[in-house]
């Protein structure tokens, strides 16, 4: 399936689209470090000071942006070709915008540091393009803010696929179905993922900027479409992309495809490849960037303290992890890191649903392109099941494991000089050592809480 490339209409193109579609407001919307969206209603007869002067806001209220409470307020700049009808809202279009302080780009905008790396790669010859797979729970939370699954007939140990579950979830999942391929971006499979209560519905890729609007966006439905259901059924209904909500559950993923094009050519593709993967030399190299800065940028692509308890090798309770522990590549392997589903193309398997997937996009590019200029090989790629063998020979084979908690993966990306040069710099720092500092303490908080695991495990031992 082609992908999509974004063009920029005019602003009489928007206010002509706007009037046809009955448009009378507009979200002027941005993400902060955490990827959480925060927007101003703007009515549509003031796009024109909008799209020159922006929406303003206080920066420091709207969550990790890199500002203080004295800073000057951030302006939201819409990129026009972001423009998105709110399918269930008829009257609101979204933008999603560049953040602007005093008429210049603010470095601690995740949409913008994403922009500058794609801009590096434009100027190397490279257009990254990528597709996300976004899986999500539907949860039902209690008054004593417990969780427990939407759905309580979805009880069977392996419900992958099952038909009844989907079935039982028609009117929701084709809801949004439609309103996808109603924006243009090409649902093409929804399905019940390998959790109870699990759900992925794919959509086609685009360049790496799109990809990733269109993800802020397509969480933002969801989240929305869910709470409106909970509202009709009298419960309190919840869609999560949260990593790791159920302990004996399998994790949501954010698995990237990703691929490097000039104009129509995909350089990832050879179809004579000799390893018989379908890849490119470029391809290779891009893989080799991928897993010698793995351990350095799972800290942006796994960014929460419950990540890592997705990030495991072994099974659940529905199954195996489906998640990475071992920095690998090969076939179409789902027990690898870097999965190759198909020729010309690459799928990361250590970004799951909590990732800013501007900040995530921003570090694998970079990676990959530290490959393809050092020339890095990746080696042979692994057929095995990695989940089948033990530690200790894998270890013993040189492999590699991702970091076991954020702790760990936030020091392995102090110390990659790529990965953070790819994150840029603020106003007297780099955004490396912002985002570090963030997640330190995020870490620190997690660390000091005595959790009832503990009081089971320690209480009447000692």
């Amino acid at each position: 399936m082609a992908a999509t490339t974004s063009a920029a209409p005019t602003v009489e193109e928007i206010r002509k689209r706007s009037k046809e579609l009955g448009v009378e407001f507009y979200f002027a919307q941005f993400v902060d470090m955490y990827a959480r969206p925060s927007a101003k209603l703007v009515p549509a007869q003031n796009l024109d000071d909008l799209i020159t002067d922006g929406a303003g806001f206080a920066g420091f209220a709207a969550g990790e942006i890199g500002q203080v409470p004295s800073d000057p307020d951030i302006a939201a700049i819409p990129d026009l070709a972001s423009f998105t009808p709110v399918p269930w809202e008829p009257t609101v279009a979204r933008f999603a915008c560049d953040i602007h302080v005093d008429g210049e780009e603010w470095p601690y905008d995740p949409r913008t540091i994403l922009r500058r790396q794609v801009e590096k790669a434009r100027q190397k010859g490279f257009d990254f393009r990528m597709g996300l797979e976004l899986e999500y729970f539907l949860i039902e939370q209690l008054p004593d803010g417990s969780i427990q699954l939407e759905d309580p007939l979805d009880t069977l140990e392996k419900p992958c696929y099952d038909l009844n579950g989907l079935t039982r979830h028609y009117e929701f999942l084709t809801t949004i179905s439609r309103y996808v391929n109603g924006l243009g971006w090409g649902n093409y499979a929804n399905d019940h993922e390998d959790a109870n209560g699990q759900f992925e519905q794919n959509f086609t890729y685009a360049d790496a900027l799109t990809s990733c609007d269109r993800a802020i966006f397509f969480r933002y439905m969801v989240h929305q479409l869910a709470e409106q259901q909970g509202r009709r059924d009298g419960r309190n209904i919840l869609a999560t992309f949260m990593p790791k909500p159920f302990t004996q559950l399998t994790g949501n993923g954010c698995h990237f495809h990703m691929s490097l094009w000039d104009g129509d050519t995909n350089l990832f593709l050879d179809e004579n490849d000799p390893r018989g993967l379908g890849l490119s030399e470029t391809a290779y190299r891009f893989i080799g960037g991928l897993t010698k800065h793995a351990r350095a940028y799972s800290a942006v692509t796994a960014p929460t303290v419950n990540s890592y308890k997705r990030l495991k090798v072994g099974t659940t309770a529905s199954g195996a992890t489906w998640s990475p522990g071992w920095i690998s590549y090969g076939y179409n392997n789902r027990t690898q890191m870097l999965r190759i589903p198909g020729p010309g193309r690459v799928e990361d398997r250590t970004i799951d649903g909590a990732c800013n997937p501007y900040l995530a996009a921003t570090v694998i590019l970079a990676a990959g392109l530290d490959g393809i200029e050092s020339k890095a090989d990746p080696g042979e790629a692994n057929s095995e099941n990695l989940y089948a063998i033990p530690y200790d020979e894998l270890r013993s084979r040189g492999l590699q494991t991702l970091p076991s908690n954020l702790l760990e993966a936030i020091e392995e990306l102090d110390r990659d000089d790529v990965i953070r040069a790819s994150l840029g710099r603020g106003r007297d720092e780099d955004y490396a050592d912002y985002y570090i500092r963030v997640k330190r303490d995020e870490w620190n908080r997690y660390h000091e809480q005595v959790t009832p695991w503990e009081i089971r495990e320690y209480l009447t031992r000692f």
